[in-house]
């Protein structure tokens, strides 16, 4: 438990860095090189860039649509976005086994129970009282889960 309590505070550490501070140090550090660097010492530039706050608003104002246009076309129309996808989902284990939850505990029995009971009534046989038990105890569940609760035991309680 530790030992995953340790990989889930690198994977948090991770995810904060590089989404939020790592973005927002890159950016700064990008402005305040391009301007100091470049623009600053170039006369013309200096006339439509006259002080460092000027430019980080233009820069901003032109960038960060450019920046959403650049997104959309990564996801909805890049090639780059469905490798990406088809890795995360030949990487991910459970899309080759049933996720714990709802899935295990009521999807796939309802599915199992409800394709027997088919197969029976094409067959012209009728239910036991075991099927129609089980039938029971899904419908039972199926309740708790619309009611908002949860079916089966987690792991570990997040909470």
């Amino acid at each position: 438990m530790r030992k995953r309590l340790a990989f889930r505070g690198w994977f948090y550490f991770r995810m904060g860095w590089s989404t939020y501070f790592a973005f927002i140090f890159a950016a700064i550090n990008t402005l305040v090189t391009t301007y100091y660097l470049a623009i600053k010492d170039v006369p013309t530039l200096k006339i439509i860039f006259p002080s460092f706050v000027s430019y980080a608003g233009i820069i901003t104002v032109i960038g960060v649509p450019l920046l959403i246009g650049i997104g959309y076309f990564h996801y909805k129309r890049s090639p780059a976005y469905t490798a990406e996808a088809d890795i995360a989902t030949e990487s991910n284990p459970y899309y080759y086994k049933l996720p714990p939850g709802y899935t295990m505990e009521v999807l796939f029995p309802l599915y199992r129970t409800l394709t027997n009971i088919l197969l029976k009534i094409a067959s012209n046989q009728k239910l036991t009282e075991t099927e129609l038990k089980e039938v029971t105890e899904l419908q039972n569940k199926i309740d708790v889960l619309l009611k908002g609760g949860h079916v089966g035991s987690p792991k570990r309680n997040s909470f």
